[in-house]
């Protein structure tokens, strides 16, 4: 199993960029819809209609979201971790994947930028 790490400057408030993580109005508008989720712990989520889907396991509201997540055909769940922090007038995200499929781990890193951070840092700036 792998662990798949990234960092990504978004040039908005802290708050907009929780609120593109864990509002599904936000999350359908950057792509990821449709979206069951909320920022609460024990939440169960869907994104892109259940094709990830998993739940909530710690939230503290803008700082980290972790979380743990399934994929079509894993038995077992990864933990995926989104870390916040503002600097300046930038959002830093630093994403902790962990217990990723060896096989599937260099699709699922650019998964990430293609279909969700990247999209939501598109969306925010």
């Amino acid at each position: 199993m792998k662990t798949i790490k990234q960092k990504y400057k978004i040039n908005a408030p802290i708050e907009k960029v929780w609120q593109a993580l864990v509002d599904p109005e936000i999350i359908n508008k950057w792509g990821g819809g449709p979206a069951k989720m909320d920022g609460k712990k024990g939440t169960k989520f869907k994104l892109w209609g259940g094709d990830i889907y998993g739940t909530n396991t710690r939230v503290i509201k803008n700082k980290e979201l972790s979380q743990d997540w399934f994929q079509e055909g894993w038995e077992k769940p990864s933990k995926v971790i989104f870390k916040l922090a503002a600097k300046g007038k930038q959002t830093e995200v630093v994403l902790i994947h962990k217990n990723v499929p060896d096989e599937e781990a260099s699709d699922v890193g650019e998964g990430w930028k293609e279909y969700y951070l990247g999209p939501i840092k598109s969306y925010l700036e």
